[in-house]
């Protein structure tokens, strides 16, 4: 199983990112996919899931209107849009497969 997200870097408050991630070894399309985020000192948190089939998705409170999770079966990517943003979701961007399967990260830094 190999993880690789990318689309993380700086934005202003108020701007846009979308992630992206890559996934192999796996049949991709049978897999509930998710995003985390972990802040500097604070635990890793989950930001959005989303089914295998992509027609069900769940967010956490705080990006619930702000954030979009979807997916391409055919390309092996799950995608997270990310709206609105603020100094906030400045984090360390995470795809997971369950079990316990990570990507490396990606970061984002929402700053003026």
């Amino acid at each position: 199983v190999q993880l690789v997200e990318s689309g993380g870097g700086l934005v202003q408050p108020g701007g846009s990112l979308r992630l992206s991630c890559v996934a192999s070894g796996f049949t991709f399309g049978s897999y509930v996919m998710s995003w985390y985020r972990q802040a500097p000192g604070k635990e890793r948190e989950l930001v959005a899931l989303i089914t295998a089939g992509g027609g069900g998705t769940h967010y956490a409170e705080s990006v619930k209107g702000r954030f979009t999770i979807s997916r391409d079966n055919t390309k092996n990517t799950v995608y997270l849009q990310m709206n609105a943003l603020q100094p906030e979701d400045t984090a360390v961007y995470y795809c997971k497969r369950a079990p316990d399967y990570w990507g490396q990260g990606t970061q984002v830094t929402v700053s003026s």
